[in-house]
């Protein structure tokens, strides 16, 4: 039934590329087919809890603008939360998209024990289990917030204090159990908190190590209750903590190599969270390609003028050709998919607004994904970075890199041969105008 917060919108259907309609799809076509693949499976899309149905739409200097019903003060905490999975389910609908993404504390209210937070989180599992029946709607991962309460204040598996470390295990493992109830196809660690502000009360090798040995723990109850699907790490650099150990791909992927973890955990990368480390989106993607951990994305994009994660719906077209192109390179999905991370600005106050905006990115997600489709079809841009790196084929230099030369054969070879070598060409504008011709 309908909860009447969204009026009487109808389901957002495909209208094409010709249509003026802004509450229609013009490029994403879910039944498309590209490279082999339909465009929904492709890009898996997620509608996220927590900006959508948990912000109230405040800032530093001023306090809520939705007035969401389901945020009125006094009213009673778990039947807000059972209204805001009827309008949640109703929006998903809508949208006509297949996944949807939670935090524990988005869904439920906490309680003044753990138990009691754990049954309110599971009786609104229960409505959802009832709810995704029904519409076929799927979990592509669930995830515990361990940053919003004091408690955390000083990281969860990174805290100080051990009964603080034991706490934030329990609450993982229920978050947990949820998911795999639900038949989530990931499970998301995002620290929050997992980092320090100074060193002064700090020791880092003590914290990295509670870390490692929570995120093994993470992995042997995953094995342990047969739950099937990817455990993910979301990178994010200094929001909260000054210093977070989370920093990006390449710092998440050290830490997993020293912890024996880089078979067990992939990455969930966020655009906002590669500009905050001071990289490009496709630079994170492309560094987790590299390293084979590539899992899922939280899709959005920051204000370049601001400092600070603003999480923005995803409508750069060029960029996002170019994330795609790195997802479509590292195979696609498997597990992963493309979660709508993003908020509405706070004067957007309708509740078509929440529709509008994903609409729009998705379309515009989708325009990128062609793009980078027809950029892979082409060949002419991984043909010429294959060209670029063809001179370590030949087996003299293949042979350097499988540890078979050394500094001396190596000096032998220069001196024998005379070698003088010269610089080439990068055509960095040539490709850039290259990728141009497809966006």
């Amino acid at each position: 039934m309908s909860t009447g917060f969204f009026g009487d919108l109808q389901p957002i259907r495909y209208a094409g590329p010709g249509s003026k309609d802004p509450l229609s799809y013009r490029h994403y076509n879910k039944d498309e087919v590209v490279l082999g693949k339909r465009m929904e499976d492709h890009l898996r899309f997620a509608v996220c809890y927590w900006h959508n149905f948990c912000w109230p739409g405040g800032d530093p200097f001023g306090g809520e603008t939705f007035l969401r019903p389901w945020m009125a003060a006094g009213g009673d905490p778990m039947d807000q939360a059972r209204l805001k999975a009827d309008v949640a389910f109703e929006m998903f609908q809508i949208l006509d998209m297949p996944f949807f993404t939670f935090h524990d504390r988005d869904i439920a209210p906490e309680g003044g024990t753990l138990a009691e937070s754990n049954a309110n989180v599971n009786a609104i599992a229960d409505i959802f289990e009832r709810k995704m029946s029904d519409t076929g709607i799927k979990l592509l991962w669930g995830t515990a917030n361990m940053f919003s309460n004091r408690r955390f204040m000083s990281g969860a598996a990174t805290n100080p204090d051990p009964d603080v470390f034991a706490y934030a295990a329990a609450q993982v493992k229920n978050a947990m159990d949820v998911t795999h109830r639900l038949n989530g196809s990931n499970y998301v660690l995002w620290g929050g908190r997992e980092g320090y502000e100074t060193l002064l009360n700090t020791n880092a090798g003590q914290e990295l190590d509670q870390l490692g040995r929570f995120l093994n723990m993470v992995v042997e109850y995953k094995h342990k209750i047969g739950f099937t699907g990817t455990i993910l790490i979301e990178p994010k650099p200094q929001e909260p903590s000054k210093h977070q150990y989370d920093y990006d791909v390449g710092t998440v992927f050290g830490f997993l190599k020293a912890y024996g973890l880089e078979n067990e955990v992939k990455m969930n990368i966020e655009q906002g969270h590669a500009i905050l480390a001071g990289h490009s989106f496709e630079h994170e993607l492309h560094m987790a390609r590299s390293f084979g951990i590539l899992g899922s994305v939280d899709m959005n994009r920051n204000d370049y003028q601001c400092g600070w994660d603003t999480d923005h719906f995803g409508m750069n077209v060029p960029e996002l050709a170019l994330a795609y192109y790195e997802i479509l390179m590292a195979g696609g999905f498997t597990t992963g998919g493309t979660n709508f991370d993003a908020k509405l600005r706070r004067q957007s106050l309708d509740p078509v607004d929440l529709i509008q905006a994903h609409v729009g990115s998705a379309d515009a997600i989708a325009r990128g994904l062609k793009a980078a489709a027809a950029i892979l079809e082409d060949g002419r841009l991984k043909g010429f970075v294959d060209d670029r790196y063809a001179g370590w084929q030949k087996p003299e230099n293949a042979e350097i890199l499988n540890g078979g030369s050394s500094l001396e054969a190596l000096a032998d070879r220069v001196h024998a041969a005379d070698l003088e070598p010269q610089p080439k060409s990068g055509r960095q504008e040539y490709l850039e105008s290259l990728v141009n011709l497809f966006v």
